[in-house]
């Protein structure tokens, strides 16, 4: 018999998303009884069944949706000619997502880059803080939860490489160089992301958003990049803008993007 609470255990502590399958209603006749539950990674490997045949290779389909858009999902089966099963019972399940870990990614280890990385201790966040400067690292105090990543100044694959990209990514750039700040924003665009944040003024985004679409030809500009980063909390030290951003990231994903966006 699985030990269902120790396999989501490891595959917790080893941070791997995974989708929990299990039956919660059964009429009539079915290959499953109320209860029943699957596990589903990322790879499809599982653990577990709630019958097989086609009920069950449906179900890992919609597990792996679950998983990607990081929602619960209910769903409703009638297991007759469609599922090429003639027990006409009804099968009702939910797919809970577990383990959609958000992934924090500051490009730029300056003052308020550190603070922000330092503040997210003990939230849901992984933190991991990206600087293109040679031995930048060793001369900045960061918390041991902070994950370090320094690259070349010009070598862009090791950038796009340092993010998980998806929809539990969040991007803050943050650099010392308003170039490096342009180029990287031009090079996440082309990425998925649950929130891309620039620091800067109105007037940053206007220049930016001109360069995106008149030089790097993205017609969308700045439209989905947020620009100034932070709620309006009031302060400007390095330390109040860096709380007002984390506040705005930790309201993110509890809450979600505001319906009326940030622009």
């Amino acid at each position: 018999m699985l030990n269902w609470i120790d396999l989501l255990k490891d595959y917790k502590d080893k941070r791997e998303a995974v989708a929990l399958i299990t039956v919660t209603h059964c009429l009539g006749s079915t290959p499953c009884v109320v209860g029943a539950r699957m596990i589903v990674a990322k790879n499809k490997e599982i653990h577990g069944t709630i019958g097989g045949g086609k009920l069950e290779f449906n179900a890992i389909d919609e597990a792996i949706i679950a998983i990607n858009e990081n929602r619960i999902i209910t769903s409703n089966y009638t297991l007759g000619p469609e599922f090429e099963q003639c027990c006409g019972g009804k099968v009702e399940l939910i797919i809970e997502p577990m383990n959609q870990y958000p992934k924090l990614f500051v490009f730029g280890a300056g003052h308020i880059g550190v603070e922000i990385c330092n503040m997210m201790e003990n939230t849901p966040f992984e933190v991991h803080l990206i600087d293109s400067r040679a031995n930048w690292f060793s001369k900045i105090p960061l918390k041991a939860h902070v994950n370090k990543h320094e690259t070349k100044l010009n070598d862009f694959k090791t950038f796009k490489d340092a993010v998980q990209w998806g929809n539990q990514s969040y991007v803050l750039v943050l650099t010392h160089d308003h170039k490096l700040d342009f180029d990287i924003i031009a090079m996440a665009l082309k990425q998925k992301t649950k929130f891309l944040g620039l620091i800067g003024s109105k007037t940053k985004r206007v220049r930016f958003n001109n360069l995106l679409i008149k030089e790097m030809h993205i017609k969308e500009g700045m439209s989905n990049v947020v620009c100034p980063i932070g709620l309006e909390l009031g302060g400007n030290s390095p330390k109040e803008i860096a709380i007002s951003v984390v506040a705005q990231l930790i309201q993110i994903h509890y809450k979600g993007l505001p319906e009326e966006g940030f622009a």
